[in-house]
């Protein structure tokens, strides 16, 4: 919890186009700032600036393709900043990362967000957990669908890896029956997650799993990994080359 006292700012500056695992790098930025318990964060966009390749960028209404500066800031202590800087500097690419001493006079509230220890991606034979996670389609979290919220909690703890499967028939513990109803707009179809990774890395994500289930099912399952070889930085590289 963020207390009065020493402090640091930190500014992370992005263009806004730029990407990271195919989603917006300003967005994963937040995404893994709340997951990992930062106190608050903002993001705000620029109307004109330029970077290290001296191109200026500007915000001109006939030109809606334009590479403007983000801007995200957060302030923590030494020791949190401490502990996030090497998956920003990941993260940030070819971006820049600021940062300064500075002193907190007030706090925000608390916030109940617990922080996940970092730990090696699953990338080998051997044994892991199955992890699998029951909820409606209708579900929410912090305005948005619930199934969404998990997978972002999900990448910004490091999970190996997650696939959302939608059910078209099911019931729960309410014994209410979800199928999807063709003529229906309001149906609440059963959504299930499935996500692989090791036991130590799926567990440190539970305390923030259950702060989001509130009406779901999750189990464990062993499983034997037998293949888990996809380079996403390879990936990356032949989709930049295809755009």
């Amino acid at each position: 919890m963020l207390t009065a006292g020493p402090g640091r700012k930190v500014g992370i500056y992005v263009a806004e186009d730029q990407q990271y695992h195919g989603s917006a790098a300003y967005a994963a930025i937040l995404d893994f700032l709340f997951f990992h318990g930062v106190s608050g964060a903002t993001v705000t966009r620029g109307i004109a600036g330029f970077g290290a390749d001296h191109r200026l960028q500007t915000a001109n209404l006939v030109d809606l393709a334009v590479r403007l500066p983000v801007k995200v800031e957060f302030i923590e202590s030494a020791e949190k900043v401490e502990s996030l800087l090497p998956k920003l500097h990941e993260m940030v690419g070819t971006g820049l990362i600021e940062m300064h001493d500075t002193t907190i006079v007030k706090p925000a509230e608390k916030r109940t967000h617990d922080n996940a220890p970092e730990g090696p991606a699953l990338k080998r034979e051997g044994k892991a957990k199955l992890m699998r996670i029951y909820v409606g389609e209708n579900d929410k979290w912090n305005g948005q669908p619930l199934y969404q919220a998990i997978v972002s909690g999900l990448r910004s703890h490091d999970i190996a890896g997650a696939t959302v499967y939608r059910g078209i028939l099911g019931y729960g513990a309410n014994r209410r029956i979800h199928k999807d109803a063709a003529l229906s707009l309001s149906h609440d179809r059963p959504i299930l997650l499935s996500v692989v990774d090791s036991e130590e890395k799926l567990q440190a994500f539970m305390p923030v799993l259950d702060q989001m289930v509130q009406q779901g099912l999750v189990v464990l399952s062993d499983v034997d990994v037998i293949k888990y070889a996809h380079n996403y930085k390879q990936a990356e590289r032949r989709q930049e080359a295809r755009t």
